[in-house]
Order: structure tokens, then sequence, then C-alpha cells
């Protein structure tokens, strides 16, 4: 056979019992969710900042990233509100390459799925704890979102997972705003019928269950560019991709229809630095449309403290992504001032 079972996992509920949340960050959780919430379903008008490294490849560092960002949202609490993303699993187009902690708590030692799921759990933790902020992850194993799931108050599903059943079934048991971004073919069909089957109802089978779900109305849609058959990126962040995501929005019946708009991969041709400009390019669509105003809630931004990234072995530079190129602190700094007036 070409499986080797390694070693059973322990279940969801045996990780929670193990490394448990108090009532302080049950409730820190239940009002931030709603804050959220309140976003997309337009009682609140203030701007999403989803931001923070590609992968969060070591806690020291992301600790040290989300007290910067605290002392930002203190200051543009009325008009941002900033979820960081702390980002474990990491989808690799060919297979290859750090695919996160929750693979290798440390990425230059082997993979331990165990330590990594144990690892990750009591970074996201120690992130609130900290912070005072619950983050963003990319689900990119949906059986182990419920490792996670009663600390999370964000999750996006990458373009290469958008288009997978379970995938889609998976946010629709969730109870927190899930983006599912167009996939890599830019196809706009793809990504809104995405969101049409996380806002229904269904019942499959999950982790040895069969389950049944209510539908996850705070699905949404996240456009990060796309690639052509020559392997070119082709940007969908412009007006004219704005207004045609809403027409086709309009088609269909779609509860709090809403866009996050990605400024790095394929936006930004993966050119980070371009991130400050797409950003504000956005805002100024969203200020003179005002329909445009209601569709586009926040902007997905990969930033770190310092910019660039690095590779895996090298000599490691504190606060550089390992991964995707990121915006670094100061510029990321000034770009979430320069939203907050802009938004």
């Amino acid at each position: 056979m070409g499986f080797e079972f390694i070693k059973k996992l322990p279940t969801p509920e045996e990780i929670r019992n193990q490394y448990p949340i108090d009532a302080g960050i049950k409730a820190l959780k239940e009002q931030r969710d709603q804050e959220i919430r309140d976003v997309f379903t337009g009682k609140s008008d203030k701007f999403l900042a989803i931001i923070g490294p590609c992968s969060a490849d070591n806690e020291d560092a992301v600790i040290d990233y989300l007290l910067r960002l605290r002392k930002v949202q203190e200051k543009i609490a009325d008009k941002v509100l900033i979820i960081p993303r702390v980002y474990t699993n990491k989808p690799r187009t060919t297979g290859e390459g750090y695919k996160g902690m929750v693979h290798q708590p440390d990425p230059e030692k082997k993979t331990n799925m165990l330590a990594g799921l144990i690892a990750i759990r009591k970074m996201h933790i120690h992130a609130i704890q900290e912070s005072g902020f619950t983050c963003a992850d990319e689900m990119l194993y949906p059986e182990n979102y419920r490792y996670l799931s009663d600390i999370l108050s964000y999750v996006a599903v990458g373009a290469r997972s958008v288009e997978d059943q379970q995938h889609r079934l998976t946010v629709s048991g969730m109870d927190v705003p899930a983006g599912m971004k167009n996939p890599t073919s830019g196809d706009f069909s793809v990504m809104l019928n995405s969101v049409v089957a996380a806002q229904g109802a269904h019942r499959f089978i999950y982790r040895g269950w069969e389950v049944e779900t209510t539908g996850n109305e705070l699905a949404h849609t996240i456009l990060r560019g796309a690639v052509n058959k020559h392997g070119e990126a082709i940007p969908n962040y412009h007006y004219e991709d704005l207004r045609l995501l809403l027409d086709k929005y309009q088609q269909k019946s779609l509860k709090n229809p809403a866009v996050i708009v990605d400024t790095n991969h394929s936006n930004s041709s993966k050119q980070y630095e371009q991130q400050v400009r797409i950003a504000k390019e956005v805002l100024h669509s969203r200020m003179v449309e005002p329909e445009l105003h209601k569709l586009v809630k926040g902007l997905m931004i990969e930033s770190y403290i310092e910019p660039g990234n690095q590779k895996i072995g090298c000599e490691h530079v504190y606060g550089k992504s390992i991964t995707d190129a990121c915006l670094g602190w100061e510029e990321s700094e000034k770009l979430l001032y320069d939203i907050a007036e802009l938004c």
C-alpha cells in the first residue's frame, strides 16, 4: 500500500481538553465575533484589515508583531477593525516546501503533526492572551478545523481549495466569517458557487461522523488575482472587477454580499511592495461608488516585521517571512493609518 499509518492523532476534543481556553478568552471571542459579524451584515461601517505574515513560523516573532498591531488598533478603532493573520497551514503549488507550523513547529526540523497540532493551538491561545486579538487562519485541511474552531474569528479558504466539496461543506458548519478565494483560473462563477454551497445547509461525512450543518450566512468572496494559461498574473482588484463581482452577486440570492480584496498573490504578481498602491486603489473605488462601499468590507495584506522573505536554512532574520514576501512593519503601520483616513 502507498500509505504508512504512522500514529493515530488525538481528536480535536482531546486536544481542546488538554489545552483549554478560560472564560476570559471565551468572552473576548464572543465580543470580537460580534464586532466582525456586524461588519459583514452591514450593522457596522468599520473596515476590516486582515493583516499579518504569509505564514506564522515563529511564535515569538508572531506575538511581537501582534503587540505592534495592538498599539495601532487602539488609534484607529473607530474606523478599522484589525484581524491578524496567524496562518499555520500553507498550501504549496507543487506540494514541496514549508507547509506551515501544523507540519513543522520548527521549520528546520522534520515533520511532526502531533507536535504541530499542539503548537498551533498553544500559539493561537498565547496570541489572544498577549494581544487581545482573536485571529484568522487558513483552512487547508477541513478535518483539522475543530482543533482551532473555538479560538478563531475568521477563516480563509484558498484558491486551490475553493472548488473542493469538503471545504465548502465544512464552511457551512462554521459560525464565523469564511472567505472563499477565487480559484487560480480567476473564474468568478466558481468562487460564487462556493459561497452558495457554504451558505446552504448540508448533511455529509466529517471526521467519521454523519453531520448536518445549518449554513454559514457570513461566507463571502476574496479576490486574489488569477493566472492565465501562460502562467502570467492577472489582477482582479480594479474598479471594473469589483463592479463585475457586484453584478454577479446581484444575480444570486446570497446573504450579506461581501468581498475582501487580497492585495498580494496574483493581484500584486507577488511584488509585495505593490500592496500599498493596490490597497489605496481599492479604497478609492470604494469611495467613489456607494454600492462598492457596501460590498468591499476589507483588505487582506501580507505583512511582517521585516520586509521581503528569506529561505529556510540560511542565516535567520527575525520576523522575516520564510514563504511569500511581506511588507515590513514601517510600511504596514503607515498603510494602516492611511486606510483609516481613506475608508
